[in-house]
């Protein structure tokens, strides 16, 4: 059996992470590490809900140097926390604050003082011991659980860090993430690009701009700034100053053209746009500025199945994963995304994507956020879509007249509805079952005036 060490950084003395202003050193974080495993009860699966990243990541070390599981989910909504009880029934609630999760629950042990490099050893783990099992964001319907081992999330991020490497081409990168790390973009590209990816991690979870340009500001260059196309929104209109920055991560969510350039005009920074899933990791970057073409990371080859059907295989891949995207295929190592197949709609012998939609609705000067939505009940004949768009200087009308500018009359919502937010969580996602709640709520109120 193979095993990987649990940092790709050997050196005892390495800063591992920032911290409250200051440097946290490899040898003083495995000691964290050991420290928490060795107070870990004996329940073999874990829900790690630090806030604070530093803290997360080493309850997320200390499951996986004690042979446990570490859950992540989604949502931490009361019928979450009852399937995942289903799923684990000894699991325990690690965090900083207790909540109301109705879970057995491990108060975050404050870090040790007095850190000694004289037993410095770094943990070996099984490559393929299971580490974490990480659901489905539930945007397209029930969230899935899907099992991680050490070996693939290890070889997925080292070819991840090797690509930021190259569009960064600076020393190692000390990141800031936007997004939490319970979710696959936030756990890959802050948690593990840390442990495995050479880069220093922030123990920030900033959300605010004016955190984000503190958080930046309180570690050392070159910085790496992990985030969503709806923070990076927000953080251009809010005009506030940052930090020189060396590189910017986003994901998600499709990124468009324009908020792309307009991102690396403002920061002075190259943007890499990261493609993924829960199911596959990470497998594929662009630099959304310049190209609408995805490019493979190295050993991940783009083939059809036998029924025709598109997957992913080779590099951290155990086995071949059909793409949930609808996708057109350059050759083996480059493709263009043309949306979700789950997110195909047909009208009038029409076809279009929500992606597509979403991206014209947020390319109207005016519009801050906003999603298309098409209902799962279409027994009245003709699907109707929906839209919700927060556009505070717009009036209805006028963004419908915007909207035929761009899309056919086929997809024109009906109706739009404009809100102060839309309900997006943590990672800037919008659940497809928060959608159907709006759905619900404005369609009846459409037809009550219709």
């Amino acid at each position: 059996m193979s095993h990987l060490p649990l940092l790709s950084q050997s050196s005892p003395e390495a800063i591992f992470a920032w911290r409250r202003g200051r440097p946290v050193l490899v040898q003083e974080f495995l000691a964290d590490v050991e420290h928490l495993a060795v107070a870990l009860p004996e329940a073999r699966h874990v829900l790690n809900t630090c806030s604070d990243r530093y803290e997360f990541c080493v309850g997320f070390a200390a499951t996986v140097v004690s042979g446990r599981t570490s859950l992540l989910p989604s949502s931490r909504a009361p019928d979450t926390v009852a399937q995942l009880r289903a799923l684990a029934p000894d699991l325990l609630h690690l965090g900083d604050a207790p909540g109301e999760l109705d879970l057995p629950f491990l108060q975050y042990p404050v870090r040790r003082n007095a850190v000694s490099g004289a037993h410095f050893a770094m943990p070996m783990i099984p490559a393929d011991q299971c580490v974490a099992q990480v659901f489905t964001s539930g945007s397209t319907g029930t969230p899935l659980a899907h099992g991680k081992t050490w070996g693939a999330l290890a070889h997925c991020v080292r070819a991840g860090a090797a690509r930021l490497g190259q569009a960064a081409d600076c020393g190692p990168l000390h990141l800031v993430g936007t997004v939490p790390p319970q979710h696959m973009y936030g756990f890959e590209s802050t948690l593990l690009l840390a442990l495995q990816g050479g880069a220093v991690l922030s123990a920030a979870h900033p959300f605010y701009p004016a955190d984000i340009a503190t958080a930046l500001a309180d570690v050392p260059t070159p910085r790496l700034l992990v985030s969503t196309p709806v923070h990076l929104r927000a953080l251009l209109a809010s005009g506030v100053t940052l930090p020189p920055i060396a590189l910017v991560l986003c994901a998600t969510a499709p990124l468009g053209h324009d908020l792309a350039c307009a991102v690396e005009q403002h920061l002075g920074a190259p943007l890499l746009e990261i493609y993924g899933s829960t199911e596959t990791g990470q497998i594929a970057s662009r630099r959304t500025a310049q190209t609408d073409v995805w490019t493979l990371f190295p050993e991940v080859l783009l083939t059809a199945a036998a029924d025709g059907t598109l997957q992913a295989q080779g590099g951290h891949l155990a086995a071949p994963v059909p793409l949930s995207d609808d996708v057109d295929r350059i050759d083996t190592q480059n493709f263009r995304l043309i949306g979700r197949h789950a997110d195909m709609v047909n009208i009038a012998g029409k076809r279009s994507s929500l992606a597509h939609l979403n991206h014209q609705l947020l390319s109207i000067p005016g519009v801050d956020d906003g999603a298309f939505h098409m209902p799962d009940d279409r027994s009245a004949g003709v699907p109707r879509l929906m839209a919700f768009a927060v556009a505070p200087t717009l009036p209805r009308q006028a963004l419908i007249e915007a909207l035929r500018q761009r899309v056919d009359p086929a997809f024109l919502p009906r109706p739009l509805v404009l809100l102060d937010s839309l309900p997006r969580n943590a990672t800037g996602k919008l659940p497809r079952s928060a959608l159907v709640a709006l759905a619900a709520e404005w369609g009846s109120q459409a037809e009550a005036r219709s």
